[in-house]
């Protein structure tokens, strides 16, 4: 298969637009890039929390939430369950939305879920290593982004809560997002 590739965009502003974009000067298309989608979880058995260390950047050797973008056709729901899959080979049960966060900086946005785990565990291609810790032995100084450290801090504020608003970027954190 051949594919003849031509420089066809250049950045324009759209007749109606306020934004510079890249525009097909062929065509007129207009190549819109918006943000990702992260899908993940806080996924408890009992009292403990899965945990999963990177095993890929960014932040390699750090832990995390099961989380990772979602894929063309499927659910914010099925990315969270299928990223604890890859990350943790674990099965889980999705309870409710726990937290939307907004990282425009790296062009994201984290949807993140309580859920329970209904099986095993293990390590999966994309970890180093995965296990479930007790709160007071969460390894803080090592999670990888901040959206892990609110994410768990939000879990904990509702953790014995069945009805209650889904969080939003913490006040005071626009630093860390824009």
């Amino acid at each position: 298969m051949t594919v003849k590739t031509a420089q066809a965009f250049e950045f324009a502003i759209p007749a109606g637009d306020d934004k510079e974009r890249r525009v097909c000067r062929t065509c007129d298309f207009i190549d819109y890039q918006n943000p990702k989608i992260v899908a993940g979880s806080v996924v408890t058995k009992g009292d403990k929390i899965l945990l999963c260390k990177r095993a890929i950047e960014p932040r390699k050797g750090f832990w995390t939430l099961p989380a990772g973008f979602m894929e063309l056709g499927e659910s914010v729901e099925e990315a969270a369950m299928r990223e604890a899959q890859e990350e943790a080979l674990a099965d889980i049960r999705i309870d409710r939305l726990l937290a939307v966060y907004s990282v425009p900086r790296i062009g994201q946005v984290q949807v993140m879920f309580r859920a329970e785990l209904t099986g095993d565990y293990g390590v999966g291609p994309e970890s180093e290593a995965v296990d479930l810790y007790d709160w007071k032995d969460i390894p803080w100084s090592e999670l990888a982004f901040p959206t892990v450290v609110w994410a768990l801090t939000h879990f904990a504020q509702t953790r014995d809560q069945d009805v209650f608003a889904p969080f939003a970027n913490p006040p005071g954190t626009d630093k860390l997002t824009r």
